[in-house]
């Protein structure tokens, strides 16, 4: 049987070869230089959220819109200065249910083609859509070998999280947009809320449930309101880092988990 150790390395030693041939955006709004080997377009994404899809499906050159760790991005106001960037693009890569997005399109006029993400951190979503861009950069090897290393650390975190289940998959509850999590702990969710606030009612119905884990948005939090449900709340994060890492987005998603069923 392969162990999760095993998995673990395996991964390792793809990511590190897949990060070799190209290095990602720092995330804080600026573009980082391509290596002299770099392929593919330059890419503006108006959240970490797609440029970690697009740094998977191989992109070297990646512009962020949103800066990292702001709450309801969807409702950012880009500044001039970032409208002037997605000018400059070849790509651009946006969300329908971003506010902003009408801005990008205008912006990016004729000389960009606009690229529309499905933001779903559910496996198959992610894997489709990293498949898509990587066709799309014309960057498919880099998004291939990124997709064998997903799968085997996705395996690994999944084996993690579901040991400390102890044989028994919990009861959760879920923000909507987190919801794809609660399968890292081979469970569905029992109840789901939000985006908006939950309402007393639903509030009622979500307890009713006798949930174990709540799982809250790091971006739009609500999980507050289930403060009286009786369940350890676990805020679980849909937007990669500064360094738009997916996987370790994950990772870190999955330790949170793990520590909270043990």
């Amino acid at each position: 049987m392969i162990t999760m150790r095993r998995l673990r390395l395996t991964a390792v030693a793809v990511i590190t070869t897949v990060a070799m041939a190209a290095c990602g955006d720092a995330g804080d709004g600026t573009s980082a230089a391509p290596s002299p080997t770099a392929k593919g377009p330059k890419v503006v994404a108006a959240s970490t959220w797609e440029a970690g899809f697009a740094r998977a499906a191989g992109a070297t050159d990646i512009t962020v819109i949103v800066p990292p760790g702001v709450q309801h991005a969807s409702d950012y106001d880009p500044k001039p200065s970032d409208l002037a960037k997605v000018a400059e693009a070849d790509v651009v890569l946006y969300a329908a249910f971003q506010g902003f997005a009408g801005k990008l399109k205008e912006a990016a006029g004729s000389g960009a083609k606009l690229i529309e993400v499905s933001l779903d951190n559910s496996p198959g979503t992610v894997k489709a859509e990293v498949s898509r861009l990587g066709g799309e950069f014309g960057t498919a090897e880099a998004a291939r070998a990124w997709t064998a290393a997903f799968d085997i650390e996705y395996a690994a975190l999944k084996e993690k999280v579901t040991g400390a289940t102890r044989g028994t998959a919990p009861v959760i509850v879920s923000q909507a947009f987190v919801a794809w999590a609660a399968d890292l702990a081979g469970a569905r969710p029992a109840g789901v809320y939000g985006p908006q606030p939950p309402t007393a009612g639903q509030i009622a119905g979500l307890a009713a449930k006798k949930p174990r884990l709540v799982l809250d948005n790091s971006a739009m939090p609500g999980g507050d309101a289930l403060a009286n449900v009786g369940a350890e709340r676990v805020v679980i994060d849909n937007f990669p880092g500064r360094e738009l890492d997916l996987i370790a987005m994950y990772r870190s998603n999955a330790d949170a988990l793990a520590a909270a069923l043990g």
